[in-house]
């Protein structure tokens, strides 16, 4: 599994037709900036009924998530926020650690009178919906986690090793000058290598991200969000003492994280539903949008995942 994931990684393909670019929110969303724990995170909130909160990554910022939220829209509440540092959140000094950011989340939902819901996250967003989890269980109706490792859990002191993941400790003055002005060559570095077909990211997606990355401090922000994995290694290795209890699915891409994803879900929860997208690689909501939303969506509502 492994060395299919490493394999993966360096793959490139362009015969594919692009995907659709980042679209609006339906105008039914409000937006809200809400302060919570240090920061202002920026929050779009719409529908009705059982909440879920939707957790972006590295790479993309909570517009990743429009097709799934406005799905999800017809019996949810939805709420999507840009992690703290991230597209038009707050950037504050310090906690970027995954723990401190499940307490915005908490926070957000708080905020918005909302005692618990459903949490789904991708890259990033895995590892803070995983300390979301583990921080506030009874919070927690159903767990998501899609196509990224959680630091800690095993088999993370292998997963770690990955030559793939060479960024988690990049970082520093000297590395925020390399990248300066030129955060889409660093990103497209991402979107090409970590899917299976680059061209499903396509340009139009590409410059909006880069738009947002090139914010000033989103990618000092962005290389904390890494450089804060130690910690939540630290983190996450005690709050594997206590499983998780409620339902987890664990999504990876065919071509990426793969079966790997339940792999460690099933190290830190007791009931993991396992699903591998077929051709896809990590970037799962623009590479295979209908799979993806079909499959959170029958979680999200307690049916078979298909």
């Amino acid at each position: 599994m492994i060395r299919r994931f490493l394999i993966a990684c360096l793959l490139a393909a362009s015969s594919v037709p692009a995907a659709a670019s980042v679209q609006p929110f339906p105008s039914s969303f409000r937006v809200q900036d809400i302060e919570t724990n240090g920061a202002t995170i920026h929050v779009r909130v719409g529908g009705k009924g059982p909440a879920v909160v939707l957790l972006h990554g590295f790479g993309d910022t909570g517009d990743m998530w429009v097709p799934l939220a406005t799905d999800l829209m017809r019996n949810h509440t939805v709420v999507v926020p840009d992690l703290r540092g991230m597209g038009l959140s707050s950037h504050p000094e310090d906690g970027y650690d995954k723990r401190s950011q499940a307490a915005d989340v908490r926070g957000v939902l708080t905020k918005l009178g909302i005692d618990h819901a459903a949490v789904v996250g991708h890259d990033i967003g895995t590892m803070v919906a995983y300390a979301y989890a583990a921080r506030y269980p009874d919070k927690t109706d159903r767990l998501v986690v899609m196509d990224a490792p959680v630091p800690g859990i095993p088999p993370w002191d292998q997963i770690v090793r990955w030559p793939a993941l060479w960024h988690f400790d990049f970082g520093g003055p000297d590395m925020e000058r390399l990248v300066a002005g030129r955060e889409r060559i660093y990103l497209d570095r991402f979107w090409n290598e970590f899917a299976g077909t680059p061209s499903k990211i396509d340009e139009a997606t590409r410059q909006h991200y880069a738009e947002l990355y090139a914010r000033p401090g989103a990618m000092h922000d962005a290389f904390l969000q890494f450089r804060a994995i130690r910690k939540d290694a630290e983190d996450n290795k005690a709050a594997m003492a206590t499983k998780l209890t409620m339902p987890v699915l664990a999504v990876g891409g065919e071509k990426s994280f793969g079966s790997n994803e339940a792999v460690v879900m099933r190290n830190a929860a007791t009931n993991v539903t396992e699903l591998v997208v077929p051709g896809a690689g990590h970037w799962l909501m623009e590479e295979a949008t209908e799979t993806t939303v079909s499959a959170v969506r029958h979680f999200i509502d307690g049916k078979p995942v298909k």
